[in-house]
């Protein structure tokens, strides 16, 4: 008889080190890659959810932007689940990304399985990686919590077998995440049933994709049940066209691209990635989790460095990704009433297609092909999800790995009522998160130390709180969130002399001045030089080289700009051909490409762009 195991493992890989958080908080919000320029042109439910539910800030989370580009072979804790047919692994500290999925009697990898572990700057708070399958929720991008530790325990399934549970507080919008990962007995695919729940009393925006990594090779096919799709490229535009063979080619795209596709009346959603043979993974799913999607890199220069980029050392073709989602499209939020939950059950695991439909010409031909292939699968699900059901608030039995103590405070201070299956007792807590709870009783006592991200659902408290520096700084940053920037800039000088009062109000006012004092009082935070300096060189660039000191990269680039400034472009070029690595360059920005060009414009000559800093993705 098959039997399914759980168990914890350890995982040993290159990695870089992800790096303390940033201190400095993210006022604003990073997601500016997702504009959406031609809202008129768009069907008004489409319209309405785009404009709806957009994240001000990533606020209480801090930004995670201090990684670094150095491969230590070090051990990550994971927790694999496995029967005679599938193993899949689980990575708890790493957001519960399903790292691996192996279909044990062909052998083959399912996902597409990073070899190292390399944080790039992809998502909302930076830093981000490549493989596997994340979960992501909250708002528009990679969420907040793919970098961080989720809570993880055994409970038992509806057939007897374990399930692995995972579940968290996300941040931004306060709701309850929920992963359960069941491989019954007899069963070659991984199923994941995910609920989401909104404890408070009010609607919140809910947000949801699956983003699922697959390898991809010039067979590389995808198949999903649509004729159309909504393309969006790095012009920012979404149009509705026709799904030609061509698209579903992952490797025959010079561009990065995503298309969401519209699914077709009637068919039970799924997705697959298959290749020439027809052989490849396919994701399913219950009825709530209606959107696909397909994103490509490209195969011209900036797309094939982005994929080297995220996996050191990468000789293959790289991959491509498919996705499913609660809307159409990534650009959009739903609206998750209050006191609800929802929820909905997804199946991973190996399909064989008809190598000959699969490929065919004709496009109904080859998604038919899929969705045959897939017919026991897609009919078992409701079944499945049901069966599920029964266990969904059972009490975990063993705990496997502990997330944060964030869902414990915010607890304390709601008394929220929230599933006996996803507990946030409070043992869990840190000093860090018991360091807000005298606000509770309208105290915050100050400290020398470094403000924490400032706990924005926590304003009235704030506001009620006995005064303290710490306490206005927080108030400043709460304020500021709620879109009272005045009120804001007068918290932060109530505040008075301290570095994180006095950054706020040169980013927020643009006072170099007060970006400068903070500066000699912290002058070993680079993220604050680095930020100084970057409103010096918009507004007093004589003022810029006192704060360009050290090796960092990002200084080394803004020596580069200060240099095109001054019409140096000799030192400039002279800094660039020495070789900058600036490990946070950002999805959709070139900056290095931007200034060697710049150089070479001023100096006359046309030597070529160094291949490592060809980050590019331009295009329609």
């Amino acid at each position: 008889m098959a039997v399914t195991m759980l168990s914890a493992q350890d995982l040993l890989l290159p990695a870089a080190a992800l790096g303390a958080e940033n201190p400095l908080p993210p006022l604003r919000s990073h997601q500016e890659v997702h504009e959406v320029r031609n809202l008129a042109e768009l069907p008004a439910e489409l319209r309405a959810n785009i404009e709806y539910g957009g994240l001000r800030s990533t606020l209480p989370c801090l930004d995670q932007d201090s990684y670094d580009r150095t491969l230590v072979d070090t051990v990550l804790p994971s927790l694999v689940l496995e029967n005679d047919h599938a193993r899949a692994v689980v990575l708890p500290s790493l957001g519960g990304r399903l790292y691996s999925l192996v279909h044990k009697a062909s052998g083959q990898e399912l996902l597409y399985r990073n070899p190292v572990f390399q944080a790039a700057n992809l998502a909302l708070r930076n830093a981000w990686f490549a493989g596997g399958v994340e979960w992501n929720l909250g708002s528009t991008g990679h969420w907040t919590g793919t970098c961080a530790p989720m809570h993880a325990a055994r409970v038992e399934g509806p057939d007897g077998t374990p399930i692995l549970r995972l579940w968290e507080l996300e941040r931004t919008r306060n709701l309850v995440t929920q992963l359960d990962f069941w491989l019954p007995e007899d069963s070659e695919f991984l199923y994941v049933g995910v609920r989401l729940q909104n404890p408070a009393e009010y609607d919140v925006p809910a947000y949801w994709w699956s983003n699922i990594a697959v390898e991809q090779s010039a067979g590389t096919r995808v198949l999903v049940p649509a004729d159309q799709a909504w393309r969006y490229g790095y012009g920012s535009r979404l149009d509705l066209i026709d799904v030609p063979a061509e698209l579903t080619y992952p490797m025959r795209h010079d561009q990065a691209v995503d298309y969401f596709f519209e699914p077709e009346p009637g068919e039970r959603p799924w997705i697959a990635s298959v290749d020439a043979e027809g052989n490849g993974l396919a994701q399913a799913s219950t009825e709530r989790l209606r959107g696909r999607k397909l994103f490509v890199w490209g195969e011209a220069p900036g797309g094939r460095r982005w994929q080297e980029w995220l996996s050191p050392g990468l000789t293959g073709p790289g991959y491509a990704e498919i996705q499913a989602g609660l809307a159409r499209t990534q650009m959009e939020h739903l609206k998750l009433p209050g006191a609800t939950s929802w929820q909905w059950m997804e199946a991973y695991g190996r399909v064989s297609v008809d190598p000959i439909a699969a490929h065919s010409d004709d496009w109904p031909t080859a998604r038919r092909a899929g969705t045959v292939a897939l017919q026991d699968v897609l009919a078992g699900l409701p079944e499945r999800e049901a069966a599920w059901s029964a266990v969904i608030d059972a009490e975990p039995a063993e705990s496997l790995a502990v997330g944060s103590g964030w869902g414990a405070l915010e607890l304390a201070r709601t008394g929220w009522s929230v599933s006996a299956g996803t507990p946030f007792a409070p043992e869990t807590m840190t000093d860090r998160e018991r360091a807000w709870l005298p606000l509770l009783d309208g105290q915050l006592p100050a400290t020398d130390g470094v403000p924490d991200g400032t706990l924005v659902a926590w304003r009235e408290l704030l506001e009620k709180a006995e005064e303290n520096w710490l306490v206005w700084y927080h108030r400043g940053v709460a304020r500021f969130y709620a879109g009272d920037e005045g009120g804001a800039v007068a918290a932060w000088r109530e505040s008075g002399d301290n570095p994180w009062a006095l950054r706020n109000l040169g980013l927020v006012t643009k006072d170099l001045a007060a970006y400068e004092r903070a500066v000699a009082l912290r002058p070993e935070l680079v993220e604050l030089r680095v930020e100084a300096a970057v409103l010096a060189l918009e507004t007093e660039p004589d003022r810029a080289a006192d704060l360009l000191q050290g090796d960092d990269p990002r200084v080394q680039l803004l020596r580069v700009q200060l240099a095109l400034a001054n019409g140096d472009a000799q030192t400039a070029h002279e800094l660039l051909a020495a070789g900058i690595q600036l490990a946070t360059v950002r999805e959709g920005a070139n900056p290095l490409t931007d200034y060697w060009l710049a150089a070479e414009a001023a100096l006359g000559t046309d030597r070529p762009v160094p291949p490592a800093y060809q980050f590019g993705m331009g295009g329609s």
